[in-house]
């Protein structure tokens, strides 16, 4: 139903962020709160979770983060409060690596997660998360592009020139300053 939602966060909770967008306050559930800062301005990928008594939202940076979510809801006996214990630590990478590598003693470490849990996860998705692309999170990056859509660059415009200069480590400013003297060329 919801692919993102475009907003200021607002407050910052133990397992949520409020993110205001055109006055309306959306609870939304993340792994990991603290990676989001207080009145930044953010695309959150959002997935809607009903249950019979309940609606719930939640939210990633990014859209891998998402999609990395959906599949662990996919394995039986993982829920959305399991999977999102799973996402917390922010290194993702070293999950899918656990899986590809049957590491169950690295997946019970997360809350939640048993033994048969851990080889039920390897079992479904063990070979099936290569299609992945990386899930290293760039937030200088990331912020570079979304302050280059908001001066009106398209979203086309701005991947061509970023995949020129991604591979470099710089700040924020220095990837908008790089991708606007590329655009200018």
């Amino acid at each position: 139903m919801y692919a993102y939602i475009y907003g200021k966060i607002k407050k910052i909770g133990t397992d949520n962020i409020i993110l205001d967008n055109n006055n309306i306050g959306y609870k939304i559930i993340t792994p990991n709160p603290y990676l989001f800062i207080l009145d930044e301005v953010i695309r959150v990928h959002v997935y809607l979770h009903i249950r019979d008594d309940n609606q719930e939202l939640y939210g990633f940076k990014t859209l891998e983060e998402k999609e990395f979510f959906e599949k662990l809801l996919d394995v039986r006996g993982i829920g959305p409060k399991s999977a999102c214990a799973i996402l917390a630590p922010g290194d993702v990478t070293n999950v899918i690596n656990a899986i590809e590598n049957s590491d169950v003693k690295f997946l019970t470490k997360f809350p939640k997660v048993g033994q048969k849990t851990a080889q039920q996860i390897i079992l479904d998705l063990k070979g099936k998360l290569g299609k992945m692309e990386p899930l290293i999170v760039n937030k200088e990056l990331d912020d570079a592009t979304e302050a280059l859509k908001s001066l009106g660059y398209k979203e086309k415009e701005i991947e061509r020139v970023l995949k020129q200069i991604s591979d470099k480590k710089l700040s924020t400013q220095e990837y908008i300053t790089h991708a606007l003297q590329l655009m200018l060329k």
